[in-house]
């Protein structure tokens, strides 16, 4: 990129709603794509087929602007870093989407709000940085959905409250969930609570593979296209400028600023925030390159069921429920009486659009829900999910001398903690570390090492067939008695 001179022009605010310029692509693939598109359509899921007219924008990016603070991608964490970047620290961001708002994870999730941050439990919080650590992470958690309920109390995002019911889907999966929740109780005051399979089929959820269950507090189901919206309503309320089809397709810094190339015209900007979460492109910045694993998951979301076939089904709960598999399952009764389940996908973005992914899940609810054999689907979608090669996000800045910062590597759930991100993000563009000293906040995502190579992950340049193998591996040891 060649160095640019900025014209001093001003954004102006312009009232309207930028239309997709480009086509859905369904095999789009953050390793192989250098940008996620310009200006491309939502993909076809529920979330968007049911949450209105996306709100108003300030346009691509036309002639170059001069900002304090970018935020490149528009998705819940973004949104969240620029709203709380105004409200707690007056500094007005300008948010950069490469196709529409919240375009990406934000809109092609399960839409479940847990007490989580990242894939791993509080025994492995425990084992991996002590008991101490453990305990603030715990409580980063318990603070985040303090922090996603105030955020959500006046967007009208379907919230579906009450807790987490966590099936185990064989009967060994019991003694671990049995030993996880008496931790939760005794070590982190949580009250986690054990229920046998015959509770659960009858006065919870009828899912006819559910061996028992825990069920933790907290937990709370939305609908994520109206809560993304909802979010770009009030950072705009806010002062906020977000630029759809404005993808960074450039970026230098000299005497540290920020020179960001869009389609439209460059950028300028003291401090940038990354927000990119699945869709985090190879070329966007060396800082990111190889540090995350984007993996698919499908989603499926049945015709709405009648009041007779939620009661054959003793569907008594509309709590976010998760299962015990490495490849996990999310589902959960929408508002509406529709069925919505998740899982694994695809490896390839070009092989995401392949039946089998749809009907492999279609079976998964068959499983669990046999007298939903042949029930219509009103919809089918998939989308990538950021995951950490050590399965920890990170808020971060990764180099002191650079004002570059970035919050990724939720590893699927960043429903609820996006909104802690967002908030930790703004903390650390502003210069404000307060309660930040906690490993996630204080070490860069990292590459994968031996030990996650064996784990979990795979060395970067063969993650795919890696990725392959594991799922291999990990469909054998979820689905043995």
């Amino acid at each position: 990129m060649e160095s640019v001179e900025l014209n001093n022009k001003t954004d102006v605010n312009v009232e309207q709603r930028t239309q997709p310029s480009l086509p859905y692509d369904p095999a789009y693939d953050p390793l192989k794509s250098p940008t996620p598109g310009v200006g491309r359509d939502y993909a076809p899921t529920y979330w968007i087929g049911t949450a209105g007219e996306p709100p108003e924008d300030d346009g691509p990016v036309q002639g170059n602007i001069d900002a304090d603070v970018v935020i490149v991608g528009s998705g819940f964490t973004g949104l969240t870093a620029a709203i709380f970047l105004a409200q707690n620290y007056g500094i007005k961001a300008t948010v950069l989407e490469a196709n529409r708002t919240s375009w990406g994870c934000s809109t092609r999730n399960g839409g479940q709000a847990q007490c989580a941050t990242g894939r791993l439990k509080r025994s492995q919080w425990i084992d991996r940085y002590g008991l101490k650590t453990a305990h603030k992470l715990h409580q980063e958690c318990l603070d985040g959905m303090e922090t996603f309920k105030e955020l959500i109390k006046d967007i009208d995002c379907e919230p579906q409250p009450g807790g987490h019911l966590y099936i185990a889907h064989r009967d060994k999966q019991m003694p671990i969930l049995e030993k996880e929740a008496k931790l939760l109780r005794e070590t982190f005051n949580y009250d986690a609570r054990i229920m046998d399979a015959e509770t659960v089929k009858r006065d919870w959820f009828g899912d006819q593979e559910a061996a028992g269950a825990m069920h933790e507090p907290e937990g709370i189901g939305i609908h994520a296209g109206k809560l993304a919206f909802g979010y770009h309503r009030k950072a705009r309320a806010l002062g906020v400028k977000i630029h759809p089809a404005s993808p960074v397709q450039g970026w230098e810094t000299h005497d540290g600023v920020h020179y960001l190339r869009t389609p439209g015209g460059v950028v300028k900007a003291r401090a940038v925030g990354m927000a990119t979460g699945g869709y985090t492109s190879q070329s966007l910045h060396p800082q990111l390159k190889n540090r995350l694993l984007p993996i698919l998951s499908n989603s499926i979301v049945t015709r709405k069921l009648t009041d007779d076939e939620v009661k054959a089904c003793n569907m008594h709960t509309r709590q976010v429920i998760t299962d015990t598999r490495i490849l996990r399952h999310y589902y959960r009764l929408l508002p509406d009486n529709r069925l919505q389940i998740g899982s694994r996908s695809a490896i390839a973005g070009r092989d995401a659009p392949q039946s089998k992914y749809k009907e492999m899940l279609v079976g998964d609810m068959h499983r669990k829900f046999p007298l939903l054999q042949g029930i219509e689907l009103d919809y089918s979608w998939w989308g990538w999910v950021d995951v950490s090669h050590d399965m920890m996000p990170r808020i971060f800045q990764a180099d002191p001398k650079e004002t570059i910062y970035y919050a990724l590597g939720y590893g699927g759930n960043g429903v609820m903690y996006s909104a802690q991100a967002g908030k930790r993000l703004a903390q650390l563009i502003a210069g404000d570390k307060t309660g930040m000293d906690m490993p996630i906040f204080e070490s860069q995502l990292p590459f994968p090492n031996v030990k996650e190579v064996v784990e979990s992950q795979v060395f970067a340049p063969f993650r795919r067939f890696g990725q392959s193998f594991l799922y291999r591996w990990y469909a054998f040891k979820d689905e043995r008695p």
